[in-house]
C-alpha cells in the first residue's frame, strides 16, 4: 500500500523544519547543531585546565585606571605568585611605565583587545586590527610576543578564536569570577573565589576594583595555605597537544 503526500505538505514540512534549524542557530548567538546531530560546531575558549596537580592562575583585567597595578604585582612578590594581566591597547598607550614594570617583574601579559569593544560583533577585519594592535603595542614596550587573549565582555565567537589562533594567540576565559568590579567587599571577593576554585582553575581579577588590594594577600594566603600553587595563566594550561571540550576545560591528548 503506497501513501500519496502532496507537494504542498511536502512544502511545509520542509519550511517548518527550515525555520527550527533556524532558531536553534540562533539561540544566544551560538550554533546549536547539537540540537539535530547531537554534536555542536562552536568553538570554545580555554576557561579551565583539567589537571591533579593542585595549580591555579590568577588573571587581572586592565582597562581603566592603574593606581593599585604596582601594588598588586608587589603583593604577588610578597607571595611568590606570578600572575598574569590582559592589557587593553588604551591603558598600554596611557600606562607605558606601568607596562614596563609589570614585566620588569617577571608577569605575563595578555592582550584585552585595543579598545575593548564587544569583538563578537566585529567584522573579521576590525578584529584582527583589534588583537594586531594592542599586541604591537606591548611588545613595542616589552620585546615579548603577545601569546594570550582575553576577549572584552568575555564574549565571543569561532571568527574570534579563528583569528585569534591564527595569530599565534591562546583564547583564555576564566571560570572563577571574583566580581571584584561590581564593589564587593574584600571579604566578599576573598570568598568568592575560595569557594569556587578547584584544580586547574583561572581566575578573573581586575587590576582597578575598589577592594582587590585588601583581598588578594587573604586570596593568596589562604590558597597557599590550602596546598594550591598559584601563577600566570602560561604556566597552567598546555601549549600544544590538547583538546578543549564544550565546557572550556583543557585536556592534555599525551
Amino acid at each position: 500500500m503506497f501513501c500519496v503526500v502532496k507537494s504542498k505538505t511536502i512544502k511545509y514540512v520542509l519550511v517548518v523544519l527550515l525555520a527550527t534549524i533556524i532558531l536553534a542557530i540562533s539561540i544566544n548567538g551560538a550554533v546549536s547543531a547539537e540540537v539535530f546531530f547531537g554534536y555542536s560546531t562552536r568553538k570554545v575558549p580555554i576557561y579551565c585546565v583539567d589537571t591533579t596537580e593542585q595549580q591555579v592562575a590568577i588573571s587581572f583585567d586592565a582597562a581603566w585606571g592603574a593606581d593599585k597595578t604596582k601594588q598588586i604585582v608587589d603583593i604577588c612578590k610578597e607571595y611568590n605568585v606570578r600572575a598574569t594581566f590582559f592589557l587593553v591597547g588604551f591603558w598600554v598607550d596611557k600606562y607605558a611605565d606601568m607596562v614596563k614594570y609589570i614585566d620588569d617583574n617577571g608577569f605575563e601579559i595578555g592582550t584585552h583587545s585595543n579598545t575593548h569593544p564587544d569583538m563578537a560583533k566585529l567584522s573579521t577585519e576590525a578584529i584582527d586590527q583589534e588583537l594586531t594592535k594592542c599586541s604591537d603595542l606591548i611588545t613595542n614596550i616589552t620585546g615579548k610576543k603577545v601569546e594570550l587573549f582575553r576577549a572584552p565582555f568575555g564574549s565571543y565567537n569561532n571568527s574570534l578564536l579563528d583569528i585569534a589562533e591564527s595569530k599565534g594567540l591562546k583564547t583564555i576565559q576564566w571560570d572563577v569570577d571574583s566580581l571584584d568590579w561590581k564593589g564587593l567587599s574584600a571579604e566578599a571577593i576573598t570568598i568568592r573565589v575560595l569557594n569556587g576554585v578547584k584544580n586547574g582553575s583561572i581566575i578573573l581579577c581586575h587590576n582597578n576594583s575598589d577592594h582587590i588590594v585588601e583581598a588578594l594577600p587573604m586570596i593568596l594566603d589562604r590558597l597557599i595555605k590550602k596546598g594550591y600553587k598559584v601563577g600566570a595563566v602560561g604556566d597552567l594550561i598546555y601549549k600544544d597537544n590538547y583538546t578543549i571540550d564544550r565546557t572550556g576545560l583543557q585536556k592534555s591528548t599525551i
